[in-house]
Order: C-alpha cells, then structure tokens, then sequence
C-alpha cells in the first residue's frame, strides 16, 4: 500500500486538525492567524500535489497522474482566493469566525479525494466530506434568513443527490461485481458485461455529479445559493468545488465508463444543451448580480460538458483548459462583487455597478474584461476556452450542438454587455469603499491573464495534453 502517494491529502487533513485546535484556544480573537496558516497548509498542498510520484494507492482506490495534479492545482487555487477574498469582507460584515477556513480547508482535502478517486467507494467519501463543510459555510451568516435557506436548500437537495449517488454505486457494484474503476473498465469492455443495470447504475451516477455541477435539469438550487450566501462563499462555490466536480465527472466518463460511452453520450449532450440555453435565456432578466453569476456559471458548465459529450483527446483537453481560464474569469469577477461596497454596506445589484468607469476606472477596466472574455469576445482567455471546446465538436460532426453553443454565446453576450453598458454609460453613483489589498492583488493577476492569455497560451495548453493522456491511459 503506497500511502506516500496521498501526502498531499494527509498533510492537508493534519494541518486542519492542528489549525483547528489553534483556533479554539481562549484568546480574543483567533480568525486572522488561522485564516492565514490556512494559506499556508493550501501552499503547503500545492507544492507535494506538484512533487507527487504517479501512481495507485490503497488497494486502488486512490490514483496519483498527471490529471489529478493539474485539476488538484486549480481547486487549490480556488479555495486560497476564496480564503483572501473572505478575510476583509467578513471583518466588515461581524462574521469573522475562525471555523470558515477551517471549514474551507476540509472541503479543499475533499476536493482532492474526489479528483484522485479510482474506486466509487473513494469518490462517494470524498464528495461527502466536500459537501459537509459547504453545507455549514452556506449559512454561516445565520442570523441572515437568506443564508440559512440557502444552507437549508443546499443541504437538502445535496443529501438527494448523495442517494442518488449511493444508488447508483449499489446498482454497479451489484451487476458488475466490483467498484474498482480500473476493473469495471475490464468488465465493461465486454458486450455482456453491460446490463441494464449498470446502465441505470450509471445514469443514477451521472445525476448525482450534474447537480454538484449545476448542470440543468439539476441546477434549481444554484440561484437561490448563490445569492442568499455571503459573496465569498459563493465565489468559492463557484470556483473550486465546480471544478473538482468536473474533474470527478470527466474522469469517472471516460475512464470506468469509457467503453459504454454511446449509453451515455445522450444524457450529457442533453445536459449540455439544456445548461448553455438556460444560462443564456435565464439570466437576462436578472438584476442581482449574484443570481446573475449563478446562471452564468450554468451556462459555462454546459460548455464544459460540450467537451466531455464530444470525448477524444481534444473534446477533454478542452474540458480541462476551459475550468482552467473559467477559474481564473471566476474569480475575477468575483473580486469585483467583493469589492462592491458604499458606505460600509455591501450592494449586490446591477444597476450599483453604475458609474464605475468613472469613479474607479481600474475596476471598471478589470470587469469589463472579465464580462467580454465570458462573453467569448477575442482576443481574451474566455474566446479560446469556448474556441477549444466548439472545435472538437464540429470536427466530430456535433454540429447542432456547436450551433446551440454559439447561439447560446451570442445570447448570453447581451447581459454581459449590460453590465458593461452601466458601468460605462449609466449617470455615476457615489464612489465604492477603498479594495482591501489582497482582493485588488488577486483583481490584477486575474485580469492580466484574462486579457493577456492569447500571447502565452502554450503552457496551458501542454499542461492540458498531459493530464488528458494520463487520464487516457
């Protein structure tokens, strides 16, 4: 049993033990220190994720390639972001409490189970102990009635979808005889191996991650999350979880599930189809740019899964490449909504947007890159990561479905450039309250890739080719 392999899983799970205790020694105020060794264990993380030895761990149940790496790198990025944009805004709102990096950091250890899971026994313990934590940080403002019903309803449809999950691994584990992904590979590579079960058994699997990534019909809980959180944990939850999800879902597909593809090629086009229409036409009408965000992100999710319906080494590639520029669009924007405050008040409408160009020109600049890279307007990042993802589609004859993905774009680019329009046009509001630093650091960084992507894309992209020929085999 090779438990070196899982270092960075153990030392981040020792890490948050030891912070927790730290944070709960008597002093005064403890959220600060913790917030920041959190930053440290997540760093700590980052640098064994990248010295990590390939390999299969416990019997095969956990799997160290290059996939895991590159999708564990992004999550954990996403989850520091969260961490720095949640430091100041808390401070600010009176919810500063040691236990949401703690919490955070749990959830980031869950993320990493889930994207290294070789066995559905391994991947249902690291889905749980990712959702626990999200449960709780979903209503950490609980005196705010919005919070606790988005906790509320996240919980509740969470636990559904964890017995979809069980049901699902049940039905496999009873038809195929094993949850071994390397072995059920082997026993559905036979033409009798595939029964109606494991077919069921897959759908019910196939459930369970969509609405973990809010893919339609199984995102009704993303708006109302989104926006009765407090913005830091909806940045997170927009970033890091999504991503590790979609890394969970693609590997699952594609590797144990791989040679039974045309049995589930239907249900993830349909969900493609359903999220990039739904996010476009939904959020049209939205004046909350929270809500707006969520029903961005549903949308961005069904390009995501136009890769994975494609398959091949170029549909996962752009899969890969687009949670990657995603993540970065993500928290950009989010930085902005962070920064959205008058008078000590948080504002979360459209419409306090106005102005903007003209009281704070640097955010206005950063925003409106962050709105026309969603948009998929080139030359910026968000262009190539829809480009690498309609591409495979079109060359593999999906061309209904790369149609419905530019339409969709074309659509969505209406409430992004709304947001542009009121920044830029609309009479000036008061000035915002001064950024905190860390939130204009992670605006800068954010901004600088969007904008300037298309003159170093290499890297990404060979990163990206790597890990899809290690999930490939």
């Amino acid at each position: 049993m090779n438990w070196t392999l899982a270092l960075p899983e153990l030392v981040l799970a020792l890490c948050g033990l030891a912070i927790l205790v730290g944070g709960v020694m008597p002093k005064r105020d403890t959220t600060f220190p913790v917030s920041i060794a959190t930053l440290g264990a997540l760093l700590l993380a980052a640098g064994l994720v990248l010295a990590q030895k390939q390999g299969v761990a416990f019997g095969g149940q956990y799997v160290a390639d290059s996939f895991s790496s590159f999708m564990k790198i992004l999550c954990l990025l996403g989850a520091a972001a969260g961490l720095i944009m949640s430091m100041d805004f808390f401070a600010k709102e009176g919810l500063s409490r040691f236990e949401f990096p703690v919490l955070v950091l749990f959830a980031t250890v869950g993320m990493m189970v889930m994207i290294s899971a070789n066995d559905l026994m391994a991947l249902y313990m690291g889905l749980e102990l990712l959702s626990l934590p999200l449960y709780v940080i979903a209503a950490i403002d609980r005196d705010n009635p919005r919070s606790a019903e988005a906790g509320l309803k996240y919980f509740v449809l969470g636990a559904l979808a964890s017995g979809l999950l069980l049901y699902g691994s049940s039905l496999i584990y009873g038809f195929a005889g094993t949850m071994n992904f390397d072995r059920l590979a082997d026993a559905l590579s036979a033409p009798e191996g595939v029964g109606p079960g494991v077919i069921v058994g897959i759908v019910f699997i196939i459930a369970a991650l969509a609405f973990k990534i809010s893919a339609v019909p199984f995102h009704m809980w993303t708006p109302d999350v989104y926006e009765g959180a407090p913005t830091p944990v909806t940045a997170f939850f927009a970033a890091a979880p999504k991503i590790a999800a979609v890394a969970l879902l693609t590997r699952v597909l594609a590797g144990p599930f791989g040679d039974v593809a045309s049995q589930w090629q239907q249900v993830i086009l349909l969900c493609s189809l359903g999220s990039m229409v739904l996010g476009a036409f939904a959020a049209i009408g939205q004046r909350n740019i929270k809500r707006l965000m969520a029903y961005s992100s549903i949308g961005h999710v069904g390009f995501a899964l136009m890769g994975l319906a494609v398959g091949g080494p170029s549909g996962l590639r752009g899969v890969v490449v687009y949670m990657a520029i995603y993540l970065f669009m993500t928290v950009g924007s989010f930085c902005v909504l962070i920064a959205m405050r008058r008078n000590g008040q948080a504002v979360e409408g459209v419409d306090d947007l106005a102005g903007l160009g003209r009281t704070d020109p640097a955010m206005a600049l950063a925003m409106a890159v962050f709105m026309f890279s969603m948009a998929g307007v080139p030359p910026l990042a968000g262009f190539f990561s829809k480009l690498y993802v309609l591409l495979p589609a079109i060359e593999q004859g999906y061309f209904f479905l790369a149609t419905v993905g530019v339409l969709s774009s074309i659509v969505s680019a209406y409430y992004y450039l709304r947001v542009i329009k009121v920044m830029y046009f609309d009479p000036a509001l008061p000035a915002f309250d001064p950024r905190p630093a860390g939130v204009s650091v992670l605006l800068a960084g954010t901004g600088l890739f969007t904008a300037f992507f298309f003159l170093f894309p290499a890297p990404l992209l060979a990163a990206a080719r790597v890990a899809v020929a290690a999930l490939l085999g």
